[in-house]
């Protein structure tokens, strides 16, 4: 698959540990990649993503404090430039997360994030698992439910509408690793440390929208 060139993601930051990382796997694809919450770096992008790790309160704090949310709404609602939230990124997404509290997501995709119910599996979950595909999404071009990716986390996102699911994972229970609504998506695993399925993954959402 080839990328367009005119492709120009913008990575939003709220000081997440991971970004840099992400950055990294998006160079390797496409020249126009900035880490930013600036004005006009939102205004001009094609696609965004957001990074995250961390506790859901705090990141929810951060979040709002420094990124742009009304601008960035604006762009993904009204111009619908495709979005990829990453782990605590994906979480953003919810109504609420209860990790240490009680807290008030974006709203993007109805849900909930709680911890996850891991049986007799240690939590944090950490490490290669695979995912049981829901519904196409073409954020899953050319990728089998074969293929594995890496996960680190306690807390899961609780769709409470099907249609959003794309893919679930087993962990002691199957839970959402892959959401959708419309041009929104959130994965729960980290397609950075992902190697070859999560390049191929990113490369499906860069082809978003994409203008030859």
């Amino acid at each position: 698959m080839s990328l367009a060139n005119n492709i120009n993601v913008c990575i939003l930051n709220y000081g997440s540990g991971n970004v840099k990382s992400v950055y990294n796997l998006l160079k390797s694809l496409v020249d126009n990649v900035k880490i930013s919450n600036s004005k006009d770096d939102i205004e001009k992008a094609t696609h965004f993503i957001l990074p995250g790790v961390g506790a859901y309160g705090t990141a929810m704090e951060k979040i709002r404090k420094i990124i742009p949310i009304k601008l960035l709404e604006h762009e993904v609602f009204i111009n619908k430039k495709p979005f990829l939230g990453i782990c605590i990124g994906m979480h953003s997404l919810a109504n609420k997360g209860f990790e240490f509290g009680e807290f008030n997501g974006l709203g993007w995709i109805d849900g909930e994030v709680t911890q996850l119910n891991s049986g007799n599996n240690p939590l944090p979950h950490i490490g290669w698992n695979n995912f049981i595909k829901k519904q196409d999404s073409p954020i899953l071009k050319n990728i089998d439910e074969e293929q594995n990716f890496y996960f680190v986390h306690s807390f899961v996102f609780r769709s409470k509408k099907t249609e959003n699911i794309v893919a679930e994972t087993e962990y002691g229970e199957n839970f959402v690793s892959i959401v959708q609504k419309d041009n929104i998506f959130g994965v729960q695993f980290h397609p950075e440390k992902s190697q070859n399925a999560g390049k191929l993954l990113i490369k499906n959402f860069l082809a978003l929208n994409e203008k030859k």
